[in-house]
């Protein structure tokens, strides 16, 4: 239920979480939930970053990032990531080569300070804040996370972190007027750049979360009307040059009916064609059910289909392979 109540802090123009990855279970034409019962689960799962493998998986539920291994094509039961569970963390993402790891925390940015607090309309709102910190990978464990500097972490509401394969950082915070838009910061010579805005879509919409190719070739990303309030629907934009093309909807598939679910927190996989992200959508019930069907959906609820959050999947092939024609067409 935490995951619902930082969506409320939604309303009051705050940003709950979001997410990053992979798993090899081959995704079907229509959205699949990850490992239901194990990852998804009644907690409020989100945001799943892969190692390149693809044989383990690091995700939040909320206020702490888990992590869970695969072996023999079983996921272990998920323990608390060992950087993680004192302070609120979320937002886990992946670099690409599996050599770090970026999330979201509230953790003091200094020793023995205060837990970061965020101002919205001049209200302070103690330990809700997030900003950036990095973790690398240390042999078969993990060093002490490291807070970005101030080219990410301008804004106490600094979340959903991307990464591309140069390590180029792209993530979300509010502007002057509260809200969202999309920013990366270039990594050069081992040092992030100040960050810039990425013009993709309406320049008057909100978009959020963004998920990043690793070549940066495409991008999925939320967009929605500022005024109507949530995380809007999934758009796909294709770089086209120096500038990103005209955004591409993904459907009501994925988007799901205006009002009837949400879904936010894209990451693409490691395979680069499928898509992972977070949505309390729940499954389809014709009536009457037969006593089977009835046990049965009582089995799936009191697992994972009880209207929280959990990780979905999608393949992103009709769109890239789209995207792919065109360009040949075109002779490019």
């Amino acid at each position: 239920m935490l995951r619902k109540a930082l969506w409320l802090t939604v309303a009051l123009g705050l940003y709950g979480a979001t997410c990053a990855s992979f798993a090899s279970d081959a995704p079907a034409d229509a959205p699949q939930v990850f490992a239901p019962g194990v990852i998804s689960g009644p907690a409020g799962e989100a945001c799943p970053a892969f190692t390149p493998d693809g044989n383990t998986v690091y995700f939040d539920v909320g206020m702490m990032i888990l992590v869970s291994h695969r072996e023999h094509g079983t996921w272990s039961r998920p323990d608390i990531a060992p950087f993680s569970g004192q302070w609120l963390d979320h937002d886990p993402t992946m670099s690409p080569d599996g050599s770090y790891l970026v999330f979201v925390s509230n953790r003091p940015i200094k020793p023995g300070a205060q837990a970061l607090s965020v101002t919205v309309h001049g209200k302070v709102y103690p330990a809700r804040g997030g900003h950036l910190w990095r973790v690398d990978r240390k042999g078969n464990g993990w060093g002490t996370p490291v807070h970005l500097p101030d080219a990410v972490n301008s804004s106490d509401r600094t979340y959903a972190p991307s990464i591309a394969a140069d390590g180029s950082l792209y993530f979300i915070h509010p502007d002057g007027q509260g809200v969202f838009h999309i920013y990366s910061s270039a990594f050069t010579h081992g040092v992030y750049q100040p960050a810039t805005l990425v013009a993709v879509g309406d320049p008057s919409a909100t978009t959020h979360d963004p998920a990043i190719a690793p070549d940066q070739s495409f991008m999925v990303f939320n967009s929605a009307d500022p005024k109507a309030g949530g995380m809007g629907d999934f758009y796909i934009a294709f770089r086209e040059g120096g500038h990103w093309g005209k955004p591409i909807d993904l459907g009501e598939a994925i988007n799901g009916k205006p009002g009837k679910w949400s879904q936010w927190g894209a990451h693409i996989a490691p395979d680069h064609r499928t898509l992972y992200y977070t949505s309390d959508r729940q499954t389809e019930l014709t009536y009457p059910l037969t006593p089977e069907q009835a046990k049965t959906t009582l089995a799936r609820m009191e697992s994972w289909d009880n209207g929280n959050d959990n990780i979905w999947y999608v393949s992103l092939a009709p769109w890239l392979d789209g995207r792919h024609a065109q360009v040949a067409a075109k002779g490019g």
